[in-house]
């Protein structure tokens, strides 16, 4: 549990830098919102086309995982030579994304596999390590290169201990999962896959230009932080005692989780510069992400054989297709009625989920 505690810990400390400052830092030098929008949706558009190369091509090994791990970290490097330069920029973000996108579903098979309904409580480190570099990154960014630096620093770690985890062969063996492939589907279950595809679409507006939206309606940058460590201690507090609510009909769970994240996006587009009602919603998180999450990817390890395909699919559909187009369409629609497209677009995700079969077999223990 400490490898993979450590292991979240600081890969979310990197997606902190990613979401929280990147956008920042990349409209401090001159970037467009629409050409953040097209950047940003570079990362997703790799995590969702990597998974079919899986599908019958190759298998998520432990070679291929340590490659992703070192290929990750050469991205990385790669921004202080691309950053001003929008297509260098672009290769080196699809080289980190693309390299990104085998990391997280190799480790979440594992930390279902060997936690189960404890996941959550490896898993809120990473919420924690979100947190801190929000905290800390907000008081020393000075400069484009700073962060820069705290992203390579953060990813040598994440390096470190995901190279540990596959080391230890003797705790971490995935030789359960299925071989087959053949009878993997996405039509079989097409109502939860289109469901997932779209809130993630919603957040992408959400990750992609919150601190923005929040800083041009009145709000500091530095307040900016203290909202996202907000969401970040709620999510920790729903990943730390979710257990229980596990219990419960977990297609039931996932609908109420986009109807909280429906009701987040409404609010931030009727009071965009009130603070009170900023901070009411980043307290949502604990159920539009944390709950969201470890129900979608326990509902998806009980759904199917195939465990790391359908980790790979989750993430490559859910934060690959839709946060590239959450991406694309966040930088379209930037504005007044950023937040109100988001909203709809949520609550067409929770209709559609209400025509998913609900068998109870399936979706409770």
């Amino acid at each position: 549990m400490f490898l993979l505690s450590g292991f979240f810990f600081w890969y979310f400390a990197g997606i902190g830098i990613y979401i929280i400052f990147l956008p920042k830092i990349l409209s401090s030098i001159g970037y467009s919102p629409i050409q953040i929008g097209i950047i940003f949706s570079i990362i997703p558009l790799m995590r969702f086309l990597t998974p079919f190369l899986f599908l019958k091509i190759f298998n998520l090994t432990k070679k291929i995982y340590q490659y992703s791990l070192f290929i990750s970290l050469l991205g990385i490097i790669a921004l202080f030579f691309t950053i001003h330069n929008f297509y260098l920029l672009l290769l080196s973000i699809a080289i980190f994304g693309g390299a990104n996108g085998l990391i997280m579903p190799y480790v979440d098979t594992i930390a279902l596999e060997k936690l189960q309904k404890n996941y959550g409580k490896s898993r809120l480190w990473g919420s924690l390590g979100f947190m801190l570099i929000g905290l800390i990154l907000a008081k020393y960014l000075n400069g484009y290169k700073i962060g820069l630096y705290f992203y390579l620093i953060v990813d040598i770690f994440v390096f470190i201990f995901g190279v540990l985890i596959s080391l230890d062969t003797k705790k971490f063996n995935l030789q359960k999962d299925k071989k087959t492939k053949n009878n993997f589907s996405l039509l079989k279950y097409w109502q939860f896959w289109l469901s997932i595809l779209l809130v993630q679409i919603s957040f992408g507006f959400f990750y992609n230009f919150f601190t923005i939206y929040e800083n041009a309606h009145g709000i500091s940058l530095k307040m900016v932080s203290y909202l996202w460590s907000v969401s970040i201690i709620c999510e920790i507090v729903m990943f730390a005692f979710q257990n229980k609510i596990l219990n419960f009909n977990i297609l039931n769970l996932i609908k109420f989780s986009i109807f909280i994240t429906s009701l987040r996006w409404l609010l931030l587009y009727l009071f965009p510069s009130l603070l009170a009602v900023s901070f009411l919603t980043q307290t949502f998180h604990a159920i539009s992400f944390a709950l969201f999450h470890t129900a979608t990817i326990t509902y998806l390890y009980r759904l199917y054989e195939q465990k790391k395909l359908s980790m790979q699919f989750y993430h490559g559909i859910s934060y690959g297709l839709g946060g590239f187009i959450g991406s694309l369409l966040s930088g379209y629609f930037y504005g007044k009625y950023l937040f109100l497209v988001a909203f709809l677009i949520a609550i067409l995700s929770l209709i559609i989920l209400f025509f998913a079969p609900n068998n109870k077999d399936i979706y409770n223990n």
